[in-house]
Protein backbone atom coordinates (compact mmCIF):
# COMPACT_ATOMS: atom_id res chain seq x y z
CA UNK A 1 0.00 0.00 0.00
CA UNK A 2 1.78 3.30 -1.01
CA UNK A 3 1.11 6.46 -0.89
CA UNK A 4 -1.01 9.04 2.08
CA UNK A 5 -4.38 7.68 3.00
CA UNK A 6 -7.08 10.75 2.82
CA UNK A 7 -11.13 10.92 3.73
CA UNK A 8 -13.33 9.57 1.17
CA UNK A 9 -16.84 11.51 1.91
CA UNK A 10 -19.56 13.89 1.72
CA UNK A 11 -20.89 15.81 4.48
CA UNK A 12 -23.76 17.31 2.64
CA UNK A 13 -25.64 18.36 5.84
CA UNK A 14 -23.40 21.13 7.74
CA UNK A 15 -22.95 20.83 11.70
CA UNK A 16 -26.39 18.86 13.54
CA UNK A 17 -27.34 17.10 10.34
CA UNK A 18 -23.82 16.01 9.48
CA UNK A 19 -22.94 14.33 13.01
CA UNK A 20 -24.97 11.37 11.53
CA UNK A 21 -24.17 7.73 10.72
CA UNK A 22 -20.76 6.61 9.36
CA UNK A 23 -21.64 2.63 10.77
CA UNK A 24 -24.72 0.90 9.30
CA UNK A 25 -26.81 -0.85 12.67
CA UNK A 26 -26.10 2.49 15.07
CA UNK A 27 -26.05 5.95 15.27
CA UNK A 28 -22.63 7.68 15.70
CA UNK A 29 -20.57 10.55 14.09
CA UNK A 30 -17.97 9.71 11.52
CA UNK A 31 -14.60 11.21 10.35
CA UNK A 32 -11.42 11.12 11.08
CA UNK A 33 -7.96 12.95 11.47
CA UNK A 34 -5.09 12.78 9.32
CA UNK A 35 -5.44 9.99 6.62
CA UNK A 36 -8.72 8.74 7.44
CA UNK A 37 -12.38 8.67 5.09
CA UNK A 38 -15.45 9.72 6.14
CA UNK A 39 -19.18 9.01 5.43
CA UNK A 40 -22.29 10.76 4.58
CA UNK A 41 -25.71 8.23 5.73
CA UNK A 42 -28.09 7.21 3.20
CA UNK A 43 -30.67 4.78 3.63
CA UNK A 44 -30.57 1.13 2.24
CA UNK A 45 -33.46 2.34 -0.20
CA UNK A 46 -31.49 5.26 -1.34
CA UNK A 47 -31.70 5.49 -4.93
CA UNK A 48 -30.64 9.15 -5.69
CA UNK A 49 -27.01 10.06 -6.66
CA UNK A 50 -25.22 13.00 -5.89
CA UNK A 51 -23.32 15.78 -8.27
CA UNK A 52 -19.76 15.29 -8.37
CA UNK A 53 -18.18 17.55 -6.03
CA UNK A 54 -15.64 20.32 -7.60
CA UNK A 55 -12.12 18.75 -7.27
CA UNK A 56 -10.57 22.22 -5.69
CA UNK A 57 -13.46 24.54 -5.03
CA UNK A 58 -11.95 25.84 -2.11
CA UNK A 59 -8.13 26.88 -1.60
CA UNK A 60 -6.71 26.02 1.34
CA UNK A 61 -5.07 28.99 1.98
CA UNK A 62 -7.21 31.38 1.41
CA UNK A 63 -9.37 29.34 4.36
CA UNK A 64 -6.61 29.57 5.97
CA UNK A 65 -6.31 33.46 5.96
CA UNK A 66 -10.09 33.82 6.67
CA UNK A 67 -9.80 32.09 9.60
CA UNK A 68 -7.07 33.94 11.08
CA UNK A 69 -8.09 37.41 10.37
CA UNK A 70 -11.18 36.64 12.15
CA UNK A 71 -9.24 35.08 15.17
CA UNK A 72 -7.16 38.43 14.72
CA UNK A 73 -9.79 40.54 14.76
CA UNK A 74 -11.67 38.79 17.93
CA UNK A 75 -14.45 36.87 15.62
CA UNK A 76 -14.94 33.60 15.11
CA UNK A 77 -12.27 31.75 12.72
CA UNK A 78 -15.15 28.63 12.79
CA UNK A 79 -17.29 30.97 11.49
CA UNK A 80 -15.61 32.53 9.19
CA UNK A 81 -14.74 29.17 7.75
CA UNK A 82 -18.39 28.26 7.43
CA UNK A 83 -19.35 31.10 5.89
CA UNK A 84 -16.12 30.68 3.08
CA UNK A 85 -16.86 27.07 2.73
CA UNK A 86 -20.94 27.82 2.55
CA UNK A 87 -20.31 29.97 -0.49
CA UNK A 88 -17.96 27.57 -2.31
CA UNK A 89 -18.89 24.99 -4.96
CA UNK A 90 -17.57 22.38 -2.42
CA UNK A 91 -20.55 19.84 -1.80
CA UNK A 92 -19.06 17.89 0.49
CA UNK A 93 -17.04 20.75 1.84
CA UNK A 94 -17.89 21.33 6.00
CA UNK A 95 -16.51 22.85 9.26
CA UNK A 96 -16.61 20.95 12.87
CA UNK A 97 -15.73 22.29 16.27
CA UNK A 98 -12.92 20.70 18.09
CA UNK A 99 -15.79 18.37 20.21
CA UNK A 100 -17.39 17.39 16.93
CA UNK A 101 -14.06 16.24 15.65
CA UNK A 102 -13.09 14.44 18.92
CA UNK A 103 -16.74 12.10 18.38
CA UNK A 104 -15.55 11.78 15.01
CA UNK A 105 -12.04 10.08 16.09
CA UNK A 106 -13.86 8.37 18.95
CA UNK A 107 -16.53 6.90 16.39
CA UNK A 108 -13.87 4.93 13.98
CA UNK A 109 -12.65 3.09 17.01
CA UNK A 110 -16.12 1.60 17.35
CA UNK A 111 -17.49 4.44 19.77
CA UNK A 112 -20.83 6.46 19.88
CA UNK A 113 -23.12 8.29 21.76
CA UNK A 114 -26.44 7.28 20.89
CA UNK A 115 -29.97 5.66 21.43
CA UNK A 116 -28.46 1.86 19.55
CA UNK A 117 -30.84 1.96 16.55
CA UNK A 118 -30.01 2.45 12.86
CA UNK A 119 -33.13 3.28 10.54
CA UNK A 120 -34.43 2.85 6.83
CA UNK A 121 -36.78 4.63 4.75
CA UNK A 122 -39.16 2.15 2.69
CA UNK A 123 -40.95 2.66 -0.58
CA UNK A 124 -43.99 4.22 0.80
CA UNK A 125 -41.86 7.54 2.87
CA UNK A 126 -42.00 5.91 6.52
CA UNK A 127 -39.34 5.61 8.46
CA UNK A 128 -38.97 2.21 9.80
CA UNK A 129 -36.50 0.74 12.17
CA UNK A 130 -33.84 -1.54 10.42
CA UNK A 131 -31.51 -2.59 13.15
CA UNK A 132 -31.44 -2.64 17.36
CA UNK A 133 -28.25 -2.08 18.90
CA UNK A 134 -28.58 -5.28 21.81
CA UNK A 135 -28.32 -3.46 25.34
CA UNK A 136 -28.89 -0.34 23.75
CA UNK A 137 -31.40 1.91 24.97
CA UNK A 138 -33.35 1.14 22.26
CA UNK A 139 -33.53 -2.53 23.28
CA UNK A 140 -33.91 -1.73 26.54
CA UNK A 141 -36.84 0.02 25.89
CA UNK A 142 -38.61 -2.37 23.65
CA UNK A 143 -38.36 -0.99 20.69
CA UNK A 144 -37.41 -3.41 17.53
CA UNK A 145 -36.26 -3.70 13.90
CA UNK A 146 -39.42 -3.42 11.87
CA UNK A 147 -41.15 -0.25 14.03
CA UNK A 148 -42.76 2.61 12.49
CA UNK A 149 -40.48 5.54 13.31
CA UNK A 150 -43.25 8.18 13.70
CA UNK A 151 -41.96 11.08 15.41
CA UNK A 152 -38.58 11.92 17.13
CA UNK A 153 -39.41 14.91 19.55
CA UNK A 154 -42.65 15.55 18.39
CA UNK A 155 -41.36 16.33 14.42
CA UNK A 156 -43.05 13.87 12.02
CA UNK A 157 -40.35 11.62 10.11
CA UNK A 158 -43.13 10.64 7.13
CA UNK A 159 -40.87 11.47 3.91
CA UNK A 160 -37.69 13.40 5.22
CA UNK A 161 -34.61 12.05 4.63
CA UNK A 162 -33.27 9.53 6.80
CA UNK A 163 -30.38 11.67 7.05
CA UNK A 164 -32.29 14.28 9.47
CA UNK A 165 -34.15 11.83 10.99
CA UNK A 166 -31.06 9.92 12.01
CA UNK A 167 -29.35 13.86 12.99
CA UNK A 168 -32.22 14.13 15.21
CA UNK A 169 -31.84 11.01 16.92
CA UNK A 170 -28.36 11.65 17.43
CA UNK A 171 -28.69 15.19 18.91
CA UNK A 172 -26.87 18.33 18.09
CA UNK A 173 -24.73 20.81 20.79
CA UNK A 174 -25.66 20.13 24.51
CA UNK A 175 -27.99 17.59 23.35
CA UNK A 176 -25.15 15.24 21.81
CA UNK A 177 -24.12 14.02 24.46
CA UNK A 178 -24.88 10.30 27.00
CA UNK A 179 -27.50 10.94 29.55
CA UNK A 180 -29.52 13.33 27.01
CA UNK A 181 -33.18 12.64 26.62
CA UNK A 182 -34.92 12.45 23.06
CA UNK A 183 -38.56 11.31 22.64
CA UNK A 184 -39.81 8.89 20.22
CA UNK A 185 -43.05 7.85 18.47
CA UNK A 186 -43.48 4.41 17.01
CA UNK A 187 -46.00 2.19 15.30
CA UNK A 188 -45.83 -1.60 15.87
CA UNK A 189 -49.02 -3.44 14.35
CA UNK A 190 -51.03 -0.16 13.54
CA UNK A 191 -50.66 -0.19 17.73
CA UNK A 192 -48.75 3.57 17.93
CA UNK A 193 -46.82 4.24 21.69
CA UNK A 194 -44.41 6.81 23.40
CA UNK A 195 -40.55 5.75 24.35
CA UNK A 196 -38.57 8.23 26.77
CA UNK A 197 -34.91 7.38 25.95
CA UNK A 198 -31.89 8.79 27.01
CA UNK A 199 -28.72 8.61 25.10
CA UNK A 200 -25.55 6.20 25.68
CA UNK A 201 -22.00 6.00 24.83
CA UNK A 202 -22.29 2.83 22.78
CA UNK A 203 -19.15 -0.04 21.14
CA UNK A 204 -20.27 -0.93 17.88
CA UNK A 205 -19.10 -4.82 16.56
CA UNK A 206 -18.61 -3.82 13.23
CA UNK A 207 -17.80 -7.22 11.60
CA UNK A 208 -19.57 -10.13 12.42
CA UNK A 209 -19.22 -14.01 11.31
CA UNK A 210 -21.85 -16.77 10.92
CA UNK A 211 -21.74 -20.36 8.90
CA UNK A 212 -24.64 -21.56 6.66
CA UNK A 213 -25.16 -24.43 6.16
CA UNK A 214 -22.53 -27.80 7.17
CA UNK A 215 -19.55 -29.24 5.94
CA UNK A 216 -16.00 -28.36 4.05
CA UNK A 217 -18.56 -26.08 1.47
CA UNK A 218 -20.58 -24.51 3.64
CA UNK A 219 -20.92 -20.70 3.37
CA UNK A 220 -19.33 -18.09 5.86
CA UNK A 221 -21.10 -15.05 5.59
CA UNK A 222 -18.95 -12.01 6.86
CA UNK A 223 -21.25 -8.65 7.30
CA UNK A 224 -19.39 -5.71 7.33
CA UNK A 225 -21.34 -3.25 8.64
CA UNK A 226 -18.43 -0.02 9.04
CA UNK A 227 -14.27 -0.19 8.40
CA UNK A 228 -13.25 1.56 11.89
CA UNK A 229 -10.24 0.17 13.08
CA UNK A 230 -9.54 -3.33 12.61
CA UNK A 231 -12.56 -4.07 10.84
CA UNK A 232 -10.01 -5.14 7.99
CA UNK A 233 -8.12 -7.12 9.95
CA UNK A 234 -11.01 -9.09 11.08
CA UNK A 235 -12.34 -9.63 7.89
CA UNK A 236 -9.20 -11.30 6.78
CA UNK A 237 -8.57 -13.31 9.75
CA UNK A 238 -12.24 -14.79 8.91
CA UNK A 239 -11.33 -15.40 5.59
CA UNK A 240 -8.48 -17.13 6.84
CA UNK A 241 -10.37 -19.22 9.24
CA UNK A 242 -13.17 -20.43 6.68
CA UNK A 243 -13.29 -24.15 6.31
CA UNK A 244 -11.94 -26.12 3.44
CA UNK A 245 -13.49 -24.99 0.38
CA UNK A 246 -16.41 -22.82 1.95
CA UNK A 247 -17.42 -19.82 -0.22
CA UNK A 248 -17.29 -16.66 1.03
CA UNK A 249 -20.35 -14.00 1.40
CA UNK A 250 -19.52 -10.66 2.01
CA UNK A 251 -22.25 -8.13 2.82
CA UNK A 252 -21.16 -4.75 2.50
CA UNK A 253 -24.86 -3.34 2.03
CA UNK A 254 -25.40 -0.46 4.63
CA UNK A 255 -22.18 0.23 4.82
CA UNK A 256 -21.06 3.69 5.42
CA UNK A 257 -17.43 3.21 5.11
CA UNK A 258 -15.24 4.33 7.37
CA UNK A 259 -10.86 3.98 6.85
CA UNK A 260 -9.69 3.30 3.88
CA UNK A 261 -6.78 1.58 5.20
CA UNK A 262 -9.11 -0.66 6.72
CA UNK A 263 -10.80 -1.65 3.32
CA UNK A 264 -7.60 -1.92 1.54
CA UNK A 265 -6.90 -4.71 3.91
CA UNK A 266 -9.92 -6.52 3.76
CA UNK A 267 -8.95 -6.42 -0.31
CA UNK A 268 -5.86 -8.05 0.68
CA UNK A 269 -7.42 -11.16 1.89
CA UNK A 270 -8.90 -11.36 -1.47
CA UNK A 271 -6.09 -10.49 -3.72
CA UNK A 272 -2.59 -11.61 -3.94
CA UNK A 273 -0.78 -7.81 -4.36
CA UNK A 274 -1.95 -5.58 -7.01
CA UNK A 275 -3.75 -2.45 -7.10
CA UNK A 276 -6.71 -1.59 -5.40
CA UNK A 277 -7.17 1.83 -6.35
CA UNK A 278 -6.12 5.46 -7.76
CA UNK A 279 -6.60 8.86 -6.43
CA UNK A 280 -5.80 12.37 -7.25
CA UNK A 281 -4.82 14.99 -4.78
CA UNK A 282 -4.79 18.69 -6.60
CA UNK A 283 -3.75 16.74 -9.86
CA UNK A 284 -1.31 14.31 -8.13
CA UNK A 285 -1.77 11.17 -8.88
CA UNK A 286 -1.58 8.44 -6.05
CA UNK A 287 -2.41 4.40 -5.53
CA UNK A 288 -3.26 2.23 -3.26
CA UNK A 289 -2.05 -1.71 -3.51
CA UNK A 290 -3.25 -4.85 -1.54
CA UNK A 291 -0.44 -6.93 0.06
CA UNK A 292 0.44 -9.99 -1.38
CA UNK A 293 -1.02 -12.94 -0.13
CA UNK A 294 -4.25 -13.13 -0.38
CA UNK A 295 -7.23 -16.04 -0.93
CA UNK A 296 -7.76 -15.61 -4.59
CA UNK A 297 -9.26 -18.91 -5.22
CA UNK A 298 -12.13 -19.02 -2.65
CA UNK A 299 -15.32 -18.29 -4.09
CA UNK A 300 -16.29 -15.11 -3.23
CA UNK A 301 -19.83 -13.17 -3.65
CA UNK A 302 -20.77 -9.70 -2.38
CA UNK A 303 -23.67 -8.12 -2.10
CA UNK A 304 -24.39 -4.39 -2.13
CA UNK A 305 -27.01 -1.74 -2.03
CA UNK A 306 -27.50 1.96 -2.01
CA UNK A 307 -26.13 2.24 1.52
CA UNK A 308 -22.90 0.93 0.47
CA UNK A 309 -20.60 3.89 0.23
CA UNK A 310 -17.06 5.27 0.21
CA UNK A 311 -14.54 2.79 1.23
CA UNK A 312 -17.19 -0.02 1.00
CA UNK A 313 -17.41 1.36 -2.39
CA UNK A 314 -14.20 1.12 -3.36
CA UNK A 315 -13.09 -2.24 -1.70
CA UNK A 316 -16.27 -3.31 -4.21
CA UNK A 317 -14.97 -1.92 -7.26
CA UNK A 318 -11.30 -3.56 -5.92
CA UNK A 319 -13.14 -7.11 -6.11
CA UNK A 320 -15.44 -6.36 -9.23
CA UNK A 321 -13.00 -4.52 -12.12
CA UNK A 322 -10.05 -7.35 -10.73
CA UNK A 323 -12.48 -10.31 -11.42
CA UNK A 324 -12.41 -11.63 -7.77
CA UNK A 325 -15.81 -11.60 -6.66
CA UNK A 326 -19.44 -11.53 -8.77
CA UNK A 327 -21.38 -8.18 -6.97
CA UNK A 328 -25.00 -9.00 -5.89
CA UNK A 329 -27.52 -6.48 -5.45
CA UNK A 330 -28.60 -2.78 -6.57
CA UNK A 331 -26.36 0.30 -7.49
CA UNK A 332 -23.98 2.04 -4.43
CA UNK A 333 -24.21 5.08 -3.08
CA UNK A 334 -21.78 7.09 -5.03
CA UNK A 335 -19.20 8.31 -2.86
CA UNK A 336 -15.57 8.87 -4.00
CA UNK A 337 -14.80 12.62 -3.26
CA UNK A 338 -11.09 13.22 -1.31
CA UNK A 339 -10.95 15.32 1.41
CA UNK A 340 -8.36 16.64 3.39
CA UNK A 341 -8.72 18.40 7.02
CA UNK A 342 -7.30 22.03 7.69
CA UNK A 343 -7.03 22.86 11.41
CA UNK A 344 -8.41 26.45 12.43
CA UNK A 345 -6.81 28.67 14.63
CA UNK A 346 -9.55 27.88 17.44
CA UNK A 347 -9.52 24.40 17.56
CA UNK A 348 -12.21 23.22 14.61
CA UNK A 349 -11.49 21.37 11.41
CA UNK A 350 -12.52 22.42 7.87
CA UNK A 351 -12.67 19.72 4.96
CA UNK A 352 -12.60 20.75 1.78
CA UNK A 353 -12.49 18.46 -1.12
CA UNK A 354 -9.26 18.14 -3.22
CA UNK A 355 -9.84 14.75 -5.50
CA UNK A 356 -11.81 11.87 -6.70
CA UNK A 357 -11.04 8.27 -6.59
CA UNK A 358 -11.14 5.99 -9.29
CA UNK A 359 -11.39 1.61 -9.30
CA UNK A 360 -8.64 -0.03 -10.71
CA UNK A 361 -10.48 -0.01 -14.24
CA UNK A 362 -10.38 3.29 -14.16
CA UNK A 363 -13.92 4.16 -13.44
CA UNK A 364 -15.15 7.16 -11.33
CA UNK A 365 -17.45 6.74 -8.32
CA UNK A 366 -18.42 9.85 -7.47
CA UNK A 367 -21.76 10.74 -8.40
CA UNK A 368 -22.50 7.57 -10.46
CA UNK A 369 -21.74 4.51 -7.41
CA UNK A 370 -21.01 1.00 -8.47
CA UNK A 371 -23.55 -1.14 -10.30
CA UNK A 372 -23.13 -4.84 -9.27
CA UNK A 373 -23.03 -7.39 -11.89
CA UNK A 374 -26.39 -9.09 -10.65
CA UNK A 375 -28.61 -6.56 -9.90
CA UNK A 376 -31.79 -7.54 -7.58
CA UNK A 377 -33.92 -6.32 -5.13
CA UNK A 378 -34.62 -7.65 -1.65
CA UNK A 379 -34.28 -11.10 -2.12
CA UNK A 380 -30.64 -10.36 -3.04
CA UNK A 381 -29.23 -12.62 -0.36
CA UNK A 382 -31.58 -15.75 -1.86
CA UNK A 383 -29.72 -14.84 -4.87
CA UNK A 384 -26.39 -14.37 -3.91
CA UNK A 385 -26.33 -17.75 -2.13
CA UNK A 386 -27.51 -19.32 -5.54
CA UNK A 387 -24.89 -17.42 -7.88
CA UNK A 388 -22.29 -18.54 -4.70
CA UNK A 389 -23.56 -22.25 -5.39
CA UNK A 390 -22.92 -21.83 -9.24
CA UNK A 391 -19.35 -20.95 -8.21
CA UNK A 392 -18.52 -23.68 -6.38
CA UNK A 393 -18.85 -22.40 -2.84
CA UNK A 394 -21.90 -23.27 -0.57
CA UNK A 395 -23.78 -25.87 0.28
Amino acid sequence: MQGPLYRYGPRGLRRGAALTLVFAGVLATGAATGSLPRDEPASADTRTRPAAASLVPVDRQELAAAAAGAAADGKSATQAAEDLVSRSGDRWGAVYDEREYKEFEQALDGSYTGVGLSARRTADGRVRVARVEPGGPADRAGIRADDVLTTVDGDRTQGRPVAEVVAQLRGDGTHEKAGSSVVLGLERGGRARTEFLHRARLTTEPVTVRRLGTGPTSTVLIKATAFTRGAGGEIRDAVRSAPGDAGILLDLRANRGGLVGEAVVAASAFLDGGLVATYDVQGEQHALYADAGGDTTRPLVVLVDGGTMSAAELLTGALQDRGRAVTVGSPTFGKGSVQMPSELPDGAVAELTVGQYRTPGGKGVEGRGITPDVVVGTEALDRAETVLSGLGGGS
